[in-house]
Order: structure tokens, then C-alpha cells, then sequence
């Protein structure tokens, strides 16, 4: 027979109570387990019913009871009913976020790359934006899920709404009932931990637990992994290269040749990149002269960045750069304009989705 909600609550009581103690659990102890506000004497009845049903049993003389093979089964069959349901919610907030990011990159690229070209314009200098990255951002959800019998789609989501895919390929395929435990696996030990503190330590031991499917996790963790490193490709927008060839000091062949490549490249653009987004004083402007810059065909320039932030660890840089001469005083103005209007324009979107 169904358990009534007052027999339920009462089995998850004594199930829960016994795990913390492992001591029969008697109906005083149970009185204070439960929101049913009921007398010992009720929940003696009901405890009695319950043990006739097979889901407890009483290890001897004692009036404490403690959870059967049957009983633990049906709190087992419902914890899992109960993590499969918040897994399906997650999956469907997990779609739509894919739905609104892919909709926002595509404006986001779109209006970067014309912020690139209007800063060329307007200051008659070479221009940069780099996409926005997550930083020391945190794992939020990870979900598996099955693309056909031989490869899995692996979703993960971190702080900042930011969404990466990857596939796995499995020789054997998985039912509905393993990737649900794969995935309460996955999401019990990781969710909320930032993802440069996941170590080797906690990789073999989801390894041992996940046991014959050891390898798929290993796969999920190198698709994290993966995650880390992703700053080394950071999408670089530039404009405006041409303009060097305006300032006499900057347009000697080989000046020039090595600015011209350093743009189109863009590795090198990278250091300079990295250097701005691990400032540690905020997102104010900063201003390297000659020397001073992290890139070395540069030292002729000056180059004047700004640190543009979404929202919290979602960050991205602009940059403009130019002869030592250069008019700083109008740089920073437009930079400063620049940061607030991708701001406004951000929020805007968000607001709209």
C-alpha cells in the first residue's frame, strides 16, 4: 500500500535520526523530527503500522525502531525521484540560459567590434576589446545528457550564467537511471566550488565512487579543466591598426612591421590582457608608457587600458594605443564614456531577456 504524508514523514524521521546516531529511534525522539505536531501515543500507532507494513523494525526488546532493507529503499527510491526532479528543473533553466547567452553573445560580439572601430575613429589610434572572461568564478551545475547511444553532451555552468559544452563518447550506453546518478555524483561534490580549487585529490576520489564509469568522469573533469585554461583564448577585437602609419615615429618599416603583426596575431595582445584583468585595483584606468608596457614591440607606444566588468567576475578589456605624444587626457575621457555605455547596454539587454 501508498504511505499517507504522516507515515512518510515519520519513516524519513526515523531513517534520517538513525543515520545521525545509529540508535533505534523511539516516538518521543520522533515527536521532535516532524512539523505534524502529534502526540507519542499517535506516533506510536503509526509506527506500529509502519513496522507491519515491513518498513521498520524493532531489534529487540527496546520500544526504539530502526529503518528495514524495504524501508531504506523507499527513502532511496525517493531521494533519488526527489534529485531527479531538481536535475529536470536545472536542465530546463540550464536550456533557457543557453537560449538568452547565445542570443547575448552574438549582440556582444556585434556591439564590441563596433565600439573597436568608433575608438579608432574617434582617437585616430590603434584599438583593442577583448571579450568578456570569467574569473575565479565558481561552478554552479553540471548536467549530462544523452546525444545518441554513443556520446554524452556535458554542460557546464559557471557564476556569471556562463554556459560550456563538450562531448563524450561511451562505448556502452547509459540508462536514465546511471546518468542520474552520475550526475548527483557530479553535482553533490562540485557545485559551489570554485573551479580552481577542483584537484587531483577530489578527481580520483569521484573516480573511485563513480567506479565502472571512472572514465566518464574523468572526461567531465578534463572538459573543466579545460574551463581553466580558457583565458589563453581570449576573443581579441582590434581596429584602427592603420593609424599608426600617422605618426612618423611609429611608421618606420620595422616598427610598423612588428606593431601591424602584434595586432593581427594578437597572442602577444594576450599578456597585455592578463596583466589588466589581474590588477588588483578595480576597474579603473591604467596608463603604461614606453618600457612600462608588457609587450615588447610597444615600447615605442604608449597604451592606455580600461577594465570593463559585466557583472561580478565577468570582465573583459579596452585598450587603445598610440605614440608617447598621444592626447591622454582625451583618451581616458572616451575611455571612461566606454565603460559606462557597455554597461548601460548590458544591463539593458539583461533586463530585456
Amino acid at each position: 500500500m501508498d504511505l499517507d504524508e504522516r507515515k512518510q514523514k515519520i519513516l524519513q524521521a526515523i531513517i534520517q535520526n538513525y543515520l545521525e546516531t545509529g540508535e533505534p529511534v523511539g516516538s518521543r525522539t520522533i515527536s521532535k523530527y516532524t512539523d505534524l505536531n502529534l502526540s507519542s501515543a499517535t506516533i506510536r500507532n503509526e509506527m506500529s503500522d509502519l513496522e507491519e507494513l515491513g518498513y521498520i523494525i524493532q531489534p529487540h526488546t527496546s520500544a526504539g525502531r530502526i529503518p528495514s532493507d524495504k524501508g531504506y529503499r523507499l527513502y532511496v527510491d525517493r531521494m533519488m525521484l526527489e534529485k531527479e526532479e531538481q536535475l529536470n528543473q536545472a536542465t530546463q533553466e540550464v536550456k533557457e540560459m543557453q537560449r538568452i547567452l547565445l542570443e547575448r553573445e552574438d549582440k556582444m560580439e556585434s556591439v564590441l567590434k563596433q565600439m573597436a572601430k568608433m575608438l579608432a575613429v574617434n582617437t585616430n589610434y590603434a584599438t583593442m576589446i577583448t571579450a568578456p572572461q570569467v574569473r575565479g568564478n565558481k561552478l554552479k551545475f553540471i548536467q549530462l545528457s544523452r546525444v545518441d547511444k554513443g556520446q554524452l553532451l556535458t554542460t557546464i555552468v559557471i557564476e556569471g550564467n556562463v554556459i560550456r559544452n563538450s562531448m563524450i563518447s561511451v562505448d556502452d550506453p547509459l540508462d536514465d537511471e546511471t546518468l542520474l546518478k552520475l550526475n548527483i555524483l557530479l553535482n553533490t561534490n562540485l557545485n559551489g566550488l570554485p573551479i580552481e580549487e577542483i584537484n587531483l585529490a577530489m578527481i580520483s576520489k569521484l573516480k573511485q565512487q563513480a567506479g565502472t564509469y571512472a572514465g566518464i568522469v574523468a572526461e567531465v573533469m578534463d572538459a573543466v579543466a579545460a574551463e581553466i585554461k580558457s583565458d589563453e583564448d581570449i576573443e581579441i577585437y582590434t581596429s584602427g591598426t592603420n593609424n599608426i602609419f600617422k605618426y612618423p615615429e611609429l611608421a618606420d618599416n620595422q616598427r610598423a612591421s612588428e606593431l601591424i603583426t602584434t595586432f593581427e596575431e594578437k597572442q602577444l595582445l594576450t599578456e597585455l590582457v592578463n596583466e589588466t584583468l589581474t590588477d588588483e585595483t578595480g576597474t579603473g584606468i591604467q596608463v603604461y608608457i614606453g618600457n612600462e608596457t608588457p609587450v615588447k614591440t610597444m615600447k615605442d607606444c604608449s597604451v592606455v587600458t580600461a577594465t570593463y566588468e559585466l557583472e561580478e567576475g565577468v570582465k573583459g578589456t579596452i585598450g587603445i594605443i598610440g605614440p608617447r605624444r598621444m592626447d591622454y587626457d582625451k583618451v581616458i575621457h572616451t575611455l571612461k564614456t566606454l565603460k559606462s555605455q557597455l554597461d548601460t547596454i548590458y544591463k539593458k539587454e539583461d533586463g530585456q531577456t
